[in-house]
């Protein structure tokens, strides 16, 4: 798989630490930030304090991928559409990306990972820090996967040895996307909307109660769709859905796991304030799976954040009073406080 060039697009977080560990592979790094790509092919790639290691950089402008390449795709969702434009027929897409974009049309036989650890890129640098623990999954849908793609897929783990993280092959990679994706719709839109750190998801009061209430909203509208879901953190989302239904032991275990979020930053609160984020390919994909099943905390989040990017408002605590006092909120909300 590794015998033609080899591209990462997205020079953020999860694309540099991808190919600090694929370093061997002298992959070539595509970004849009013309001063990152500058910095980058003057002071190379770096993770935590590792040793800084060279790398080669191309402004997404000048990229010209070849036929038969392979491309790590580690943009945002809202950046696929650009990206796909540019591809020739015949390349190897392995997206690495939180969100659902339909766009992609996956089959059985692509490969895709999924990071359960958090990696955060300096601005305008291909320097990034991990500041939370976790794996790469990596595999191919509804556990299928053709003798040639789990070859590329041993091809690509074998690369991956020595990286500053969990490398993890998986039967089937969606029950791994879809638990990522249940923390991340919570996470992301109530973090950003309301100026906070993830930690602080936590620890202000008002936050705790609505982030515990979307999580469960979030696991049962996956759970009634049939989605099965993998454990892609220390605890099993049935699990976590069981202990949000009792409220004092999901406060305890909120002091415990705060120290382990704090001053960590999700993704789109960086986003909100330049007016896009990736919410459709957040919680927009599940009310869509909701179909007719109330779903009142995503439509709330989902329509907050919609307004704020419209209106380019600063994300503020009192966003989630309006979310509180929204006319859908539900008895799960009052329970989990």
């Amino acid at each position: 798989m590794m015998q033609t060039p080899l591209y990462i697009i997205g020079a953020g977080g999860i694309g540099c630490a991808v190919g600090y560990a694929l370093a061997t592979a002298r992959p070539i790094f595509v970004d849009a930030n013309l001063d990152k790509v500058r910095w980058g092919n003057q002071h190379g790639l770096m993770v935590d304090r590792r040793p800084p290691v060279p790398a080669e950089f191309l402004h997404f402008d000048d990229w010209r991928p070849e036929p038969g390449c392979t491309v790590i795709l580690c943009t945002k969702c809202y950046d696929n559409a650009t990206v796909l434009a540019r591809l020739p027929d015949g390349i190897i897409l392995v997206p690495i990306q939180n969100g659902f974009d339909r766009a992609l049309h996956p089959t059985a036989d692509d490969i895709e990972g999924i990071a359960s650890f958090v990696s955060e890129c300096r601005p305008q640098r291909t320097c990034t820090r991990i500041t939370r623990r976790g794996a790469l999954h990596l595999g191919c849908r509804d556990g299928g996967g053709s003798p040639i793609a789990r070859e590329r897929l041993q091809t690509l783990a074998g690369l991956l040895r020595g990286a500053p993280f969990k490398v993890r092959l998986v039967e089937d990679i969606l029950p791994y996307k879809y638990a990522k994706l249940m923390y991340n719709a919570a996470i992301s839109p109530l973090a950003a909307a309301a100026g906070l750190d993830n930690g602080q998801l936590l620890s202000v009061p008002l936050a705790r109660r609505l982030f515990f209430a979307l999580l469960r909203e979030n696991y049962e509208i996956l759970t009634a769709a049939g989605i099965r879901l993998a454990r892609i953190g220390p605890l099993h989302p049935r699990h976590v859905h069981r202990i949000l239904s009792h409220p004092s032991v999901a406060k305890v275990l909120a002091i415990f796991f705060y120290p382990t979020l704090r001053g960590s930053y999700c993704s789109m609160s960086g986003d909100l304030p330049r007016g896009r984020t990736e919410i459709e390919f957040y919680n927009r994909h599940l009310i869509d799976l909701a179909k007719n099943r109330p779903c009142p905390l995503n439509r709330g989040v989902y329509e907050l954040v919609k307004r704020l990017e419209r209106e380019r408002l600063q994300p503020d605590l009192a966003w989630l009073q309006q979310i509180a006092r929204g006319e859908g909120e539900s008895a799960a909300t009052v329970a989990t406080g």
